[in-house]
């Protein structure tokens, strides 16, 4: 035996002896239980526990960045500061030559900036974030306002875009409530460059397309505007061929509504904001914020009745009548779209919420919460760039459950295609809007649900918690710096 082996051998023994030393001492004066075989960690798996969510609740409202709601909720990957807590974005102004700060916004009615793939583009500028303030300058926005000063879009200072504007508690109490208590996401992309349409076309469908034909699936190509109708749709039939999600719903058996508050949407069909209002809403008539009644498939497999005026979730919600996958829209006064006011949209929410958490189905209910695009409103995180059609920019995003955990800030990056995601998961075992699997191929490139970029909300549920109680909260608080005007908002 060589030296070099004695000496470890040597060294081993001494560890050894030390060892036992340490272990004698530590356990004098009590007996020390035999050594038990070691038992394999037990695998978690991230999905257990997805069923014990019998209802999902999808809420979309309008056009807010999340910055220009979350941007200083504690915490959140919100609006940049120095040390000294001064804010440390500063965008040009190429009308004044000023740069403009972020500001606190203590207005109810804002006017945002225009909205189209094209102000996404401009906004983002090549990942800077700093187009925001010269997109709404450009957007003749501020013409109009000169000649009506008293025009409810220019309720605030026209010779200064209010994009660079945010909001806190005291604007959107229950908003930061809900965070609190519940989990907030703060990296929730709009699903697409584009506005309202495209959005809500990928909440339904996880994809917005423009096609030739009305009737045929194959004949798509991705496209982030407002798709126009095919050669060959019929006034008011389907223009959109490809399948949503509604498809595979139907072929499950999975009940699902789509709730509709009757009244107006403030965007014209080309997206501009200063445009007069459209018509009044029907529950089957289809509209930006309604695109289910223009898929053909849902015309080919009879749902369209599916697709109900908002006051019949209300009433689902009391009799615990709600299905399992729900979709709710506002109208123009309660949707937070510029210039509608905040407190009535924090409303809506607040009694949406509300008659989900009164309902008896609550105790196996997830709501989730978004904004259809950013309105035009600042917010600082370049959104990933995932094909033609997006990702969009960041909107605030909530997750409320009785198993959501508490006070999470969930990182993960997520779009709309999450909520697509889960609901397969939770229903459809894991099928997807998959051309090659679905039963009903389309010319989709991609399955976006699939993306490994994407986060999963089943990261956002505690399912092995006590399912937490109700949340109730006033939906005009009391000493609500917005108190009169939310007062007035008519019955649901």
């Amino acid at each position: 035996m060589n030296r070099r082996r004695t000496v470890a051998i040597a060294a081993g023994v001494a560890l050894a002896a030390v060892a036992a030393i340490a272990i004698s001492s530590r356990d004098a004066g009590r007996s020390v239980a035999a050594p038990q075989p070691t038992t394999p960690a037990r695998r978690v798996d991230p999905q257990q526990g997805i069923h014990k969510i019998k209802h999902i609740i999808v809420v979309m409202q309008e056009n807010r960045s999340f910055d220009s709601y979350f941007g200083t909720f504690p915490g959140a990957d919100g609006l940049p500061r120095s040390p000294s807590g001064r804010f440390t974005t500063c965008l040009p102004n190429a009308l004044t030559h000023v740069c403009q700060r972020p500001y606190h916004d203590r207005n109810d009615r804002n006017a945002g900036g225009p909205h189209h793939a094209v102000s996404a583009i401009a906004d983002i500028n090549h990942g800077k974030m700093n187009g925001f303030v010269n997109t709404e300058r450009a957007s003749g926005h501020v013409v109009l306002c000169r000649a009506n000063p008293d025009a409810a879009t220019c309720a605030n200072d026209p010779a200064g875009p209010d994009v660079m504007g945010y909001h806190t508690a005291r604007e959107i109490p229950n908003y930061w409530k809900y965070a609190h208590h519940f989990v907030l996401q703060d990296r929730m992309f709009e699903p697409t460059l584009g506005w309202s349409v495209p959005s809500h076309l990928f909440l339904v469908s996880a994809w917005s397309a423009r096609c030739k034909s009305a009737f045929n699936p194959m004949s798509c190509v991705s496209d982030p505007g407002p798709p126009p109708a095919p050669a060959d749709a019929v006034p008011g039939g389907p223009t959109y061929p490809w399948t949503d999600l509604t498809y595979l719903l139907h072929a499950h058996h999975v009940s699902w509504r789509y709730y509709v508050a009757t009244g107006k949407q403030p965007d014209c069909t080309d997206g501009d904001m200063v445009c007069p209002n459209a018509p009044a809403q029907n529950a089957t008539k289809r509209s930006i914020w309604n695109p289910l009644p223009g898929f053909t498939d849902v015309t080919e497999t009879g749902q369209k009745h599916n697709i109900q005026p908002a006051k019949r979730y209300f009433i689902d919600a009391r009799k615990g009548t709600l299905p399992a996958v729900s979709w709710v829209v506002p109208s123009e006064p309660e949707s937070e779209h510029a210039p509608a006011l905040v407190s009535r949209g924090q409303d809506w929410v607040t009694t949406v919420v509300n008659a989900a958490m009164r309902s008896p189905a609550w105790s196996s209910t997830a709501v989730f919460v978004a904004w259809d695009d950013w309105g035009g409103f600042y917010d600082h995180v370049a959104p990933p760039k995932v094909d033609v059609n997006g990702y969009g920019l960041r909107v605030p995003g909530l997750v409320i459950s009785p198993y959501a955990r508490s006070g999470m800030i969930d990182h993960q990056t997520l779009s709309f295609d999450a909520y697509a995601k889960f609901i397969e998961d939770d229903f459809l075992y894991h099928g997807r809007l998959d051309p090659k699997t679905d039963g009903r191929p389309d010319s989709r490139p991609s399955v976006r649900e699939n993306l490994p970029l994407l986060g999963d909300l089943v990261k956002d549920f505690d399912f092995d918690q006590q399912p937490r109680p109700p949340l109730l909260l006033d939906p005009c608080p009391k000493h609500y710096a917005f108190h009169a005007d939310c007062v007035q908002r008519p019955p649901t």
